[in-house]
């Protein structure tokens, strides 16, 4: 063999007798952030060379944790529910040619209701407590008066319903036991994105089952879920999972599976669970005074683009943008201004603007918190007192511009590709081109000010897009919206 050849041979080797040995320590036994794993041996022939897999095995986690898992039925009007109730050899109808041949054979399964069934629901859920307090999703008991649990144990019990929020979509329910096994909570922080988890319930009613999969995303926003940073994962989930557990490999809840994202009804690779941290905030609240409470800051946000953090002066997109401050509510009293960008809460850094209303919403009513914002180019801190949260976001605070007489004339701004008339309202939008275009502006748009200075007329608008230098950030009231644009001069 050529010299060459034989050197690079023998380097290779080598490298891969590290590879193997830097596995080990990273995917070993060493590897305390992993619970239940089972190492694959190396093939018969005893090669020593070829690396061991591991795989994780979950059977331990079923085993230890499956009967804290409880199969939910509720009704409403006391409709009574036949946990003997079967698929039998009307699942093929008459003239089926296979319907002799199969009718014995045909597995018996509990029957489940249709989709727009709206007198019975079923889930899952998981026990809290030795004295038969167990979690699970608001829509699989709202609405319900008569909710019955299985237990894993086959034991039936009838539960009553402590409270339930509709804004997390968690309920506490409560069984006459004692002695009953209990989950371990987790810290969904401590998830990592790629980890391995598992769900127990009962999809379409086929009680105990496992899937597994893995961490596809953290704290995902859903639309009308502004207080829960959902896990998404790629576990199948499917009708009759929702209120079930979420499992890391330790064998601990991380979270309650609650929706799925799908387009026929079925699990289609994405579901999303409620973190277990914000499910027993809310069942505590649900426990000690029947009702949840939640922290309201009076802001309406945005998210923080790459260009809006620029023509803000930031050095990365992160934070909430403040594009309405609510007149007469806890930010408006504490001094919090329309341009604001809040960093932080007490001392926690915000990745995305949906971490605001998280982070405030799990602290209670009167609690004073610290605010960390970027304004006008600087760090500050803001102390707010926190009020409580109401349905819907009402009477945002004008800024003044919108009250400001005007005389109405038009002016054209070439280098943006703007045309506005100065109005009452503030700077309306005529016509749309170049610049402005592509940012998607629109006409009917109203430039109520350009970062955080309020424009009136031609000369305040040519003044703040001047001082703006290449980055200009207007704020736009389309509708009944407020929000920022960034405009990147050439």
């Amino acid at each position: 063999m050529n010299r060459k050849y034989m050197l690079t041979a023998i380097m290779l080797m080598l490298l891969a007798v590290a590879g193997c040995d830097r596995l080990k320590h990273w995917f070993g036994k060493e590897n305390t952030n992993q619970g239940f794993v089972k190492e694959i041996p190396a093939g018969a022939d005893g090669n020593s060379n070829q690396v061991a897999m591991l795989l994780p095995d979950f059977t331990q986690l079923v085993d230890q944790q499956g009967p804290a898992v409880v199969n939910i039925q509720a009704t409403r009007d006391n409709r009574n529910i036949d946990g003997d109730s079967e698929i039998s050899s009307d699942a093929l109808p008459d003239n089926d040619p296979f319907y002799e041949y199969f009718k014995y054979l045909l597995p018996k399964v509990p029957q489940t209701p249709q989709a727009n069934d709206d007198e019975f629901n079923f889930g899952s859920g998981f026990i809290i407590s030795k004295d038969g307090y167990i979690l699970t999703n608001t829509h699989v008991v709202n609405g319900m008066n008569n909710i019955k649990v299985l237990l894993n144990d086959k034991r039936e019990f009838q539960a009553k319903l402590i409270g339930a929020d509709t804004q997390s979509d968690v309920a506490l329910l409560k069984i006459s036991a004692n002695g009953l096994p209990v989950v371990q909570p987790g810290n969904p922080k401590d998830l990592k994105v790629g980890e391995w988890v598992a769900a127990i319930g009962a999809p379409f009613g086929f009680d105990n089952s496992v899937t597994a999969g893995i961490v596809s995303a953290k704290g995902r926003s859903l639309p009308e879920e502004n207080y829960t940073p959902f896990i998404q994962t790629d576990v199948a989930i499917n009708p009759g999972n929702s209120g079930g557990p979420l499992f890391n490999l330790k064998g601990q809840v991380v979270g309650i599976n609650s929706q799925i994202y799908s387009r026929s009804g079925g699990f289609m690779g994405i579901s999303f669970a409620i973190p277990i941290d914000v499910a027993m905030n809310v069942a505590e609240q649900l426990k000690t005074t029947g009702k949840v409470q939640r922290g309201r800051l009076g802001v309406v946000i945005q998210e923080v683009n790459y260009n809006l953090a620029k023509s803000f002066g930031l050095d990365k997109a992160n934070g909430a943008l403040i594009t309405q401050v609510v007149a007469g509510g806890p930010a408006a009293k504490a001094g919090l201004l329309i341009g604001d960008i809040v960093e932080s809460v007490n001392g926690e850094q915000l990745d995305n603007s949906s971490d605001l209303p998280v982070r405030v919403g799990l602290l209670q009513p009167g609690k004073q918190i610290v605010l960390g914002i970027w304004r006008k180019g600087k760090k500050e801190e803001i102390k707010v007192v926190l009020d409580n949260m109401s349905p819907a976001i009402t009477n945002p605070s004008t800024p003044a511009s919108a009250v400001t007489p005007t005389d109405g004339t038009n002016f054209t701004e070439q280098n943006l590709g703007l045309t506005l008339q100065a109005t009452t309202k503030g700077l309306v939008i005529e016509e749309v081109s170049g610049l402005a275009a592509q940012v998607d502006l629109r006409r009917g748009d109203i430039i109520v000010a350009v970062g955080q200075k309020l424009v009136h007329d031609e000369n305040d608008f040519e003044q703040a897009v001047a001082a703006s230098g290449k980055s200009v950030p207007l704020l736009i009231r389309r509708a009944s919206n407020t929000l920022f644009v960034a405009l990147m001069l050439p």
